[in-house]
C-alpha cells in the first residue's frame, strides 16, 4: 500500500508550462513503477507517461512525447511531471500512480495505487 498526493495544477495559457508533483508515502518508494494519466471531462482516464524504479527508464503517450518530462527523486520519494507547450487538450484531471513491479505498463487496471488527481486546465 502506497499513499499518494497531487500538486501543481492549474489554469494556464496555451504555450505555458507546468509541473505536476506528486510525493508518495511509501517507505519503499524505489520498489515502484511510477505513472502519470489523465482525464479529460467526460472520457476515459489514458496514460501519459511511466517511469522506471531508478528512473532510467521512461515511456510516454504519443500525444505529449516531445513536450511532457518524467522524472523522480527517490530521496524525496516524489515523481514529477514537467509539462511544456500546454494545449487546451491537455486540459484534465492529471492522476499520479504506483504499481509493484518493473515492467512500465500503460494500462489503468495495470497500477493498484492512485493520487486523488490535481486539475490542469489549459485556455486557448
Amino acid at each position: 500500500q502506497v499513499q499518494l498526493r497531487e500538486s501543481g495544477g492549474g489554469l494556464v495559457q496555451a504555450g505555458a508550462s507546468l509541473r505536476l508533483s506528486c510525493a508518495a508515502s511509501a517507505r519503499a518508494f524505489t520498489s515502484y513503477v511510477m505513472g502519470w494519466f489523465r482525464q479529460a471531462s467526460g472520457k476515459e482516464r489514458e496514460f501519459v507517461a511511466a517511469i522506471s524504479r531508478q528512473g532510467i527508464t521512461t515511456d510516454y503517450a504519443d500525444s505529449v512525447k516531445g513536450r511532457f518530462t518524467i522524472s523522480r527523486d527517490n530521496a524525496k520519494s516524489t515523481v514529477y511531471l514537467q509539462m511544456s507547450s500546454l494545449k487546451p487538450e491537455d486540459t484534465a484531471v492529471y492522476y499520479c500512480a504506483a504499481r509493484s513491479g518493473v515492467r512500465l505498463r500503460k494500462l489503468v487496471n495495470e497500477y493498484g495505487a492512485w493520487g486523488q488527481g490535481t486539475q490542469v486546465t489549459v485556455s486557448s
